[in-house]
């Protein structure tokens, strides 16, 4: 997270922290205050109730009474107003009227009764007592003052099974008309006489915020007094609404005050952190380009003096690490120079020799192979000093050298190599046939002019094969070797040129069998190890494994991959047999529940195709949980022919944070100071590098020299196929991240 959004989040919280508290006290206080208010206001209109109603209590059913609670229930100040009696009492007109007997008929009640299990019934018959003890206060009613006349009532003492509001069967007797009757009438036993309710909810107050503030509002309650008894309850509760409305008006100024705040603050606070902050946005950028390997250099210093002094370091950083990356660079390319180049003649040696017929098999180049030794040198060192050796070679060299002088015009590319001793081979990139017969020729002549200095007659034999796209490089160097033998039978100094008919297979054929196998799916998908750890948690764990196919032809041989991938690359295969290729590799990893990482080949064909490359993230997304685990290797040979193109792989392949492997890595095919641009996750050395490692002190400094230049950009180094314990010792020393053996 970057440091403006700290500052951003950790002033928005005190910010919150602050306005928080002081929202919460202040919704508190208002709200204590609204609750006692609405409390306050409901016990005196309880009070003065209960004073309006005292002069209704000999007769609790009068109309006036649910009157006068209506009018101030209409109010909308109050939830609910109740009055309740303060014992379960009815009248006799009540029972009259439940018992649907003639109310034109004078009736007199009498032997009033209930069911025993629930309670029983009593006269209220304590006028009497009312009376005397208005006597003894002195409160004698006036005389001839008008008396309503007495209601008789009754009361149900509750007992056992009784529940509020449960309808009880009366049983009674009633006298009229000089007529008896015994009935029954049900009646409903309960104590609230009056209950008026009102909504608790203002259209203007939204429901969340009642859900979320409770407002407690107590019931409170006025008794009314009958003569010396108290005879009913009053009880008020407040509407909640108003003070909710009063509430939410106070909380919604406060938060759009609040909010207001916060957004001129927020506003303010950008406007100075994109002034404070943008030396650290230059410095993260530039840190950014040091792991990239782009050495480059803040030039507008910042003025505050903690920047300013980072910024300086950075620079000298910067600096710094890009003179040690030059200088290593330097050294690696001095030792690719002494490695790849013969000392004595200036010419390239095998490796070289190996890495121009990848190229060739990459470009699907034509051109011819040609395999040239010296004859007897043994015996020419006998009778000739050392220096006489040394002189007679590079003039040997040197013919090599300016071989394709008489074919400049044309555009053939000839490059010479010395193997060992004797030993040198041709590669004519674009010759034909004829011009090569032309060229050896020409070789022969030269030869023999320098067999006559030399006072050594027969001075060598030629041998030249044309290549063969659908081979393989020991297989062409084999054919070439073969013409050397055939050479050497014609007779002395002479040379024999292999024409296009002695191709190992025919053409067709091979079409026919490689495009079976790839629509068929005929092929098997194996593992070899990639690599072993060699240090810290990982030294002796399995970190890869690659990833590799086999395909047999008609007669249950292997076929060679090179020459498989090749002739699909002819007939536009080769992306099909990748696709099949990365879908079995994700099934294996699956279903074997594979925790280390595996190596996967692609071709330069599917990795150039954007269809390939749009399918490939899109199958990657899908596998998620294993994506990691894919490592897409490429050979190093292969990425040069088109660098952008490999670049533009790479970003793709670590959208999906899938990784990368340069396999087979040479300093010819990507240049070492360009190493940094690619964003590589893994680099495995070609064997040559390695192997005999312990022996020669140019390959150790040139491999530590490349582990300390890919550590500085982040990228682990493996060796291959590492055999002798001695080898693999100093490649431990060097503390390479893994090592194949």
């Amino acid at each position: 997270m970057s440091l403006s959004k700290q500052l951003y989040i950790i002033i928005s919280l005190i910010f919150f922290m602050i306005f928080a508290g002081n929202f919460i006290i202040s919704v508190n206080n208002t709200r204590d205050y609204i609750q006692t208010e609405a409390v306050t206001k409901a016990q005196d209109t309880a009070t003065s109730l209960g004073m309006t109603l005292k002069p209704y209590m000999k007769n609790k059913k009068d109309p006036e009474i649910v009157s006068i609670i209506n009018a101030i229930a209409n109010r909308g100040f109050y939830k609910e107003l109740r009055l309740e009696d303060v014992q379960y009492s009815f009248t006799a007109d009540e029972l009259i009227e439940a018992a649907l007997l003639d109310l034109n008929v004078e009736w007199s009640v009498s032997d009033v009764s209930v069911d025993a299990k629930f309670g029983e019934i009593i006269t209220n018959d304590d006028q009497g007592l009312g009376d005397q003890l208005a006597e003894l206060e002195d409160l004698e009613a006036p005389q001839n003052s008008y008396s309503e006349p007495e209601i008789q009532t009754y009361v149900f003492i509750p007992e056992g099974d009784f529940k509020e509001g449960q309808e009880l069967l009366v049983k009674f007797s009633a006298v009229g008309n000089d007529e008896i009757v015994n009935t029954v009438a049900n009646i409903k036993m309960k104590k609230v006489l009056v209950d008026v309710k009102r909504d608790v909810k203002f259209d203007r107050v939204p429901q969340w915020f009642i859900d979320m503030i409770e407002i407690n509002l107590p019931e409170t309650k006025s008794e009314i007094s009958d003569g010396w008894k108290v005879g009913a309850v009053i009880y008020v509760s407040a509407n909640p609404g108003d003070a909710y409305d009063k509430l939410y008006l106070t909380a919604k100024g406060a938060i759009i005050y609040a909010a207001i705040a916060f957004t001129i603050a927020i506003a303010l606070l950008v406007l100075f952190l994109q002034f404070i902050l943008k030396p650290l946005r230059d410095i993260e950028i530039l840190a950014q380009n040091i792991a990239k390997g782009k050495f480059e250099q803040i030039k507008n210093l910042p003025w505050t003096t903690e920047i300013k002094n980072i910024t300086i370091t950075m620079n000298d950083m910067s600096a710094k690490i890009e003179g040690i990356i030059a200088k290593l660079n330097s050294n690696l390319e001095t030792m690719t120079k002494k490695l790849s180049e013969d000392g004595l003649t200036g010419l390239q040696m095998k490796q070289t020799f190996e890495t121009d017929m990848k190229k060739m098999f990459i470009s699907s180049a034509s051109g011819y192979i040609f395999s040239i030794k010296i004859d007897n040198l043994g015996d020419f060192a006998l009778h000739n000093g050392n220096k006489a050796v040394d002189n007679f070679v590079r003039s040997f060299a040197n013919i090599l050298k300016n071989a394709d002088e008489i074919f400049k015009a044309e555009g053939v590319e000839i490059s010479a190599y010395r193997f060992f001793g004797s030993e040198f081979a041709m590669i004519a990139k674009g010759l034909n046939y004829e011009n090569a017969q032309i060229l050896a020729q020409n070789l022969q002549r030269s030869f023999e002019q320098l067999g006559e200095e030399v006072e050594k007659p027969n001075i060598c034999h030629i041998g030249g094969t044309p290549f063969n796209p659908i081979g393989t490089t020991p297989g062409i160097w084999a054919s070439a070797n073969e013409a050397y033998e055939l050479a050497k039978q014609v007779g002395p100094n002479e040379v024999y040129i292999r024409d296009d008919n002695d191709l190992a297979h025919d053409m067709e054929e091979w079409r026919d069998l490689v495009l079976d196998i790839i629509e068929q799916g005929k092929f098997e998908v194996g593992y070899i190890s990639g690599a072993y750890g060699l240090k810290g948690e990982n030294e002796n764990i399995l970190l890869m494994e690659e990833a590799f196919t086999s395909a047999k032809d008609k007669n249950g041989a292997d076929i060679p991959i090179g020459t498989f991938v090749s002739i699909a690359e002819k007939y536009l295969k080769v992306i099909d047999f990748d696709k099949a290729v990365v879908q079995k590799v994700i099934k294996h990893i699956e279903t074997n529940n594979i925790e280390h990482s595996i190596s996967i080949n692609l071709s330069l064909d599917s990795i150039h195709d954007h269809k390939f490359t749009l399918w490939l993230i899109e199958l990657l997304k899908t596998h998620q949980d294993i994506v990691n685990q894919l490592v897409f290797s490429i050979t190093a040979y292969g990425a040069a022919k088109d660098l952008h193109k490999f670049k533009e792989f790479i970003d793709m392949v670590h959208q999906v944070d899938a990784k990368i492997i340069l396999k087979r890595f040479e300093s010819k095919f990507i240049p070492l100071d360009e190493i940094k641009n690619y964003n590589l996750d893994y680099i495995r050395l070609a064997r040559d590098y390695t192997n005999g490692i312990s022996k020669d002190g140019t390959k150790r400094g040139f491999v530590e020299s490349m582990q300390e230049l890919a550590g500085l950009l982040n990228i682990k180094v493996f060796a291959e196929n590492v055999k002798e314990d001695e080898d693999f010792n100093v490649v431990k020393e060097i503390e390479l991240y893994g090592a194949s053996r």
